[in-house]
């Protein structure tokens, strides 16, 4: 997996998360599982800044997860805050491929990289369901390089 340095213009969507102290595991790092939350909420946020998906979750439509790949990089320490950038690698009919990354928000060092596949999902009928039609589809998608 890549590990992109530090770049505002890589991604669509930047999130900015504090760690908190119920985060720590024993040995005062950020737990492993809790990578997977800052992930999360930035996904979340991400989503809901495009305006067709927004509104496709308001009609019965979510995106379900169904695969995450996450390489931990550096520890995340208590009081730091970090900036999780989140964007597309490929759409497909009714998947997306994402690509995200944790910095430090003071020294832009990278934390963590995970890739996701999330499949759009009809829940009214139980099943997957076709993306709907995006405008300006290609500004969400990963625009970094090594």
């Amino acid at each position: 997996m890549i590990k992109p340095e530090y770049n505002p213009e890589s991604f669509f969507h930047w999130t900015e998360l504090q760690v908190r102290f119920r985060d720590l595991d024993a040995l005062n790092h950020v737990n492993n599982a809790v990578f997977n939350t800052y992930f999360e909420e930035a996904r979340v946020q991400f989503i809901e800044e495009i305006p067709e998906f927004k509104k496709s979750f308001q009609s019965g439509f979510s995106f379900v997860l169904v695969h995450l790949e996450l390489d931990y990089i550096k520890p995340i320490l208590f009081k730091d805050t970090i900036l999780i950038g989140s964007a597309v690698e490929e759409f497909g009919n009714s998947s997306i491929h994402g690509f995200q990354a944790i910095y430090s928000k003071k020294s832009h060092e990278l934390k963590a990289v995970a890739k996701t596949t999330g499949v759009w999902f009809d829940l009214k009928k139980n099943r997957p369901a076709r993306l709907p039609e995006l405008t300006n589809r290609d500004n969400y998608l990963f625009k970094g390089s090594n």
